[in-house]
């Protein structure tokens, strides 16, 4: 039995979708593992994240952790008021890092209260913090910027 033209019609249209569904899905699949996700301190605390999980911490720089040495490597803690965790990176800071300002950093949480970050982001003018650091610190009733975000 012939298809008619409608049948073969319906019949490509059917296996581009399938074809498309499949291709979306591999994608998917394959970002999954660059998907980094954002939290605070006390979150990361709370989330039982694993180690080695990449992870984008936020909040304020701790006032009096930031320790220097020659080879370029940088430890440091972010807190939330709540809670901190100690963060250490290698490379040059932005020229607006700074103790008691707004971070965020990016890299491999290596359990317990440490990360090891590969990207450290700093505000970059008076009135501006990341809006999910922002979001945090004013549910954490800490936020003290003048305009909101």
């Amino acid at each position: 039995m012939a298809m008619t033209r409608k049948q073969k019609r319906l019949t490509l249209i059917a296996a581009a979708g399938c074809v498309l569904a499949v291709a979306t899905g591999l994608i998917l699949f394959a970002l999954s593992d660059k998907i980094v996700f954002f939290y605070t301190p006390s979150d990361l605390a709370k989330q039982g994240i694993g180690a080695g999980t990449r992870v984008r911490i936020g909040g304020l720089v701790e006032v009096g952790s930031v320790q220097r040495d020659a080879a370029m490597n940088v430890a440091f803690r972010v807190t939330d008021t709540e809670k901190s965790l100690s963060v250490t990176y290698k490379g040059l800071l932005p020229d607006l890092f700074r103790e008691g300002q707004g971070v965020v950093a990016e890299g491999v949480y290596e359990g317990g209260d440490r990360v090891q970050a590969d990207t450290v982001l700093a505000k970059h003018d008076e009135n501006y913090m990341p809006k999910d650091v922002a979001d945090a610190l004013k549910k954490k009733g800490v936020w003290q910027g003048s305009k909101s975000p």
